[in-house]
């Protein structure tokens, strides 16, 4: 791990901390994400939407994908509005029994180089097992002002992956399950595949059988075996549109490893670009 606190925190060393030193952020989504927080989150957690915090939703997802990044002004302002400063320690948990967009916002801080940010490991339900306190309405903080200026984690554009998936020396890690990226099914983009030469590493393979994460030495010897001898620039990891390909990324800080490059277009973005697929006979 590059920082000097883990990535993943577990619900039990959350409890230990001084929880008013602490800022939790609820990352949960989907069409009623909000409504869920409003009814319950934990105390003083507070809430990012996927779609309005976290990405720049396009007009057409062949330009970027269907969850670009939003400018670093506008994400800027998003952690202001959080009440978050570059000294916060930041919390941030899902429902999802992996962090998926968790781990999008996980990604975004660490890309503008704040290091004190965790997420929740088994997301709100470990939390709920564990006896920490909830909450329910909005809650009120005061704000703050976050200057960003750039995003500082590697990211790759459909050009570099075009290149990529035809060279030894690189490999394009799909984080989808199987059957999307065997084009079985495909419940989001237009067209069911991958791109071809990419390899296949479900974001699921991070996890346990109850859904937290597996320990570093496991992630690490799994990747290590994925990558072999390729170099932290030429490995490339996508997914459907740049969110859950960042589970595979906190998966393999965890692990000790470097942070490769996201390709943040992803699946959607490719599909939609007249580019080679590879699709079910």
């Amino acid at each position: 791990m590059s920082t000097t606190i883990s990535p993943i925190i577990t619900a039990e060393e959350l409890i230990q901390l001084k929880t008013s030193e602490i800022i939790l952020v609820d990352a949960r989504a989907g069409a009623n994400a909000f409504e869920a927080y409003q009814k319950d989150h934990l105390k003083d957690a507070r809430f990012v939407d996927l779609n309005r915090d976290l990405a720049s939703i396009p007009e057409n997802p062949a330009n970027g994908g269907r969850h670009p990044l939003p400018s670093i002004k506008t994400f800027s302002e998003t952690l202001s509005t959080l009440g978050i400063s570059s000294s916060s320690h930041v919390v941030v948990y899902d429902d999802k029994n992996g962090s998926n967009f968790a781990a999008r916002f996980w990604w975004m801080m660490r890309a503008i180089g704040h290091e004190k940010i965790q997420v929740l490991n088994g997301g709100f339900q470990a939390a709920i097992q564990a006896s920490l306190p909830t909450s329910s309405g909005i809650e009120n903080f005061q704000k703050t002002t976050y200057p960003i200026q750039e995003w500082n984690l590697p990211l790759a554009d459909i050009e570099e992956v075009e290149k990529a998936r035809k060279s030894y020396l690189n490999i394009v890690i799909d984080v989808r399950d199987k059957n999307r990226f065997d084009g079985l099914t495909e419940p989001l983009d237009l067209i069911a595949g991958h791109i071809p030469g990419a390899v296949n590493v479900p974001l699921t393979e991070n996890l346990d059988e109850n859904g937290f994460f597996k320990s570093a030495a496991e992630l690490a010897q799994k990747y290590k075996a994925v990558i072999g001898d390729k170099k932290e620039e030429n490995i490339i990891v996508h997914c459907g549109s740049g969110v859950t390909a960042c589970h595979t990324l906190l998966a393999m800080d965890y692990a000790g490893l470097p942070i490769p490059k996201l390709y943040v277009g992803s699946w959607s973005e490719w599909s939609r670009n007249d580019r080679e697929m590879t699709t079910k006979n």
